[in-house]
C-alpha cells in the first residue's frame, strides 16, 4: 500500500507540473514520456471535461508509476481527498486571559525593577562591564608589551 500511496501522489503532482508547463508553453523542455502524456490529455480534452481528463490522466499516469515502483499486480485504488469543500474550520482568535500573579513573579518582577535578573541574580551596569574591558585592554598592552 506504501507503494501505492506514493506512487499516486507522485502522479498528481507531476500531471499538475506538466498541466502548468503546457500552459506557459514551456512542454518542449519535459521529458518524451512527459510530452507523450500530455498529448493523450489534449485529446480527452476534447472529449471530456477537464475535471474528468485530468482523472484519466493521472490514473494512467499512477498505473505506470505503480508498476515502475515495484507494485506488483494491477494497481490499487487510491482513496482521495473529500470532494465536498470543507466549511467552518477555522477557529476565531481569542486573546489567553491575563494568568494572576504568583508569588514567584511578583518577587521577579520587583527585582528586576532594582537591577536584578528574573533568576535572581544582580545585574552589572553596562557601563561598569566597558570600563572593565578597557582597563584590561589597556594594562595588557603596556604591562605585556602588544
Amino acid at each position: 500500500m506504501m507503494i501505492a500511496r506514493r506512487a499516486d501522489t507522485q502522479a498528481r503532482a507531476d500531471v499538475a507540473t506538466w498541466k502548468m508547463m503546457a500552459k506557459l508553453n514551456g512542454t518542449d523542455s519535459l521529458p518524451a514520456d512527459a510530452q507523450a502524456y500530455l498529448a493523450g490529455y489534449q485529446a480527452l480534452l476534447k472529449t471530456e471535461p477537464e475535471t474528468e481528463a485530468t482523472e484519466t490522466m493521472i490514473a494512467l499516469v499512477y498505473k505506470n508509476y505503480y508498476a515502475a515502483m515495484g507494485g506488483h499486480g494491477t494497481a490499487p485504488t487510491i482513496q482521495s481527498g473529500p470532494v465536498d469543500p470543507i466549511a467552518d474550520n477555522v477557529t476565531p482568535f481569542q486573546r489567553p486571559k491575563p494568568q494572576r500573579p504568583t508569588p514567584q513573579r511578583a518577587k521577579a518582577a520587583q527585582s528586576a525593577g532594582r537591577g536584578a535578573s528574573p533568576d535572581g541574580k544582580p545585574r552589572l551596569p553596562v557601563g561598569l562591564i566597558f570600563i572593565a574591558l578597557v582597563i584590561v585592554v589597556v594594562g595588557a598592552r603596556y604591562l605585556l608589551g602588544w
